[in-house]
């Protein structure tokens, strides 16, 4: 393969991986906002849970929608939109997620911040409908699990680095000693993600991804002419429960954490942690859920 055709496969490649990286960068960012959510709102740890529900919840809603509008169009609504406007209509769903953490942010609306959330999570459902089986696609299915498998190194990156950033961006730099949690603080760093959303939607939608691979039509007619439905098959099932459970501890656990830091830890130790604090912990915890996750992909 000469390198002008290595560039080509590349190119889009990488604008792939980034939608990888934003699931990963705004899933774990989230753990950061329980805990400003629940100071800023005064609100219970039950209510401050409210922030991963809305968020996870969107995607069981995106894909019965999903799933609703195939069933009324007849056929496959990616496969009529094509991938990679699928791929781009995901992000221009995330980026008005993320747009409405400014009116939500200056009339101090807890539940605006919620839908914006869940707006964010339905482009996410649909992103993740496209963008895993068009990473197989793009290498020879022999080795297209190799590929996938890097993508889910590059979201696990944005799973680690999230919470890092995203509490800098609303505390800023511990020499700053800054304690107050504005509200305020969280339009900014969420509008500079949609602006990234809109950025990438509109590179993708002048890259050279395929509407239509041939590997996926080729895997497609190879299903069909086998089983009638993917239900059919059951380690797709038991794989889909073990997901499930996995993706629950995981949530739960660093969801709660930033609680458990400061009302357990702080009474049983003079650590004395803030919410600025715990970022590197969720990150930590993080991180590692998502090693774990990678290993079984191997």
């Amino acid at each position: 393969m000469n390198s002008e055709n290595l560039q080509t496969k590349w190119r889009p490649f990488i604008l792939l991986v980034t939608v990888f990286f934003f699931w990963g960068f705004v899933a774990a960012s989230n753990d950061i906002l329980i805990p400003v959510f629940k100071k800023a709102f005064d609100l219970t740890q039950a209510q401050s849970q409210f922030v991963s529900i809305a968020f996870y919840i969107s995607y069981t809603v995106g894909s019965l929608i999903y799933m609703g509008i195939s069933l009324l169009m007849k056929q496959d609504l990616v496969n009529k939109i094509g991938y990679k406007n699928g791929l781009a209509l995901g992000l221009v769903i995330s980026a008005l997620g993320t747009l409405l953490f400014y009116p939500a942010a200056n009339t101090g609306s807890y539940p605006l911040m919620l839908t914006g959330l869940f707006t964010v999570g339905l482009g996410f459902s649909l992103q993740h409908t496209v963008a895993n089986p068009l990473a197989i696609a793009l290498e020879p299915i022999k080795t297209g699990s190799q590929i996938l498998t890097l993508a889910g190194g590059i979201n696990n990156f944005g799973t680690t680095i999230g919470p890092l950033i995203v509490s800098l961006a609303i505390f800023g730099s511990s020499a700053a000693a800054n304690t107050e949690m504005s509200i305020e603080s969280v339009k900014i760093p969420y509008l500079i993600l949609g602006v990234a959303f809109l950025l990438v939607a509109v590179m993708l939608k002048f890259s050279t991804l395929p509407e239509h691979p041939e590997a996926i039509k080729e895997s497609i007619e190879d299903a069909t002419s086998s089983k009638s439905s993917a239900l059919h098959y059951p380690q797709l099932l038991m794989g889909m429960i073990a997901i499930f459970l996995y993706v629950g501890v995981e949530v739960s656990t660093a969801s709660n954490l930033p609680a458990y830091m400061e009302n357990i830890i702080n009474l049983k130790t003079n650590l004395n942690f803030t919410v600025q604090d715990i970022a590197p912990y969720i990150s930590f915890i993080l991180g590692e859920f998502n090693d774990w996750s990678l290993d079984w992909s191997c």
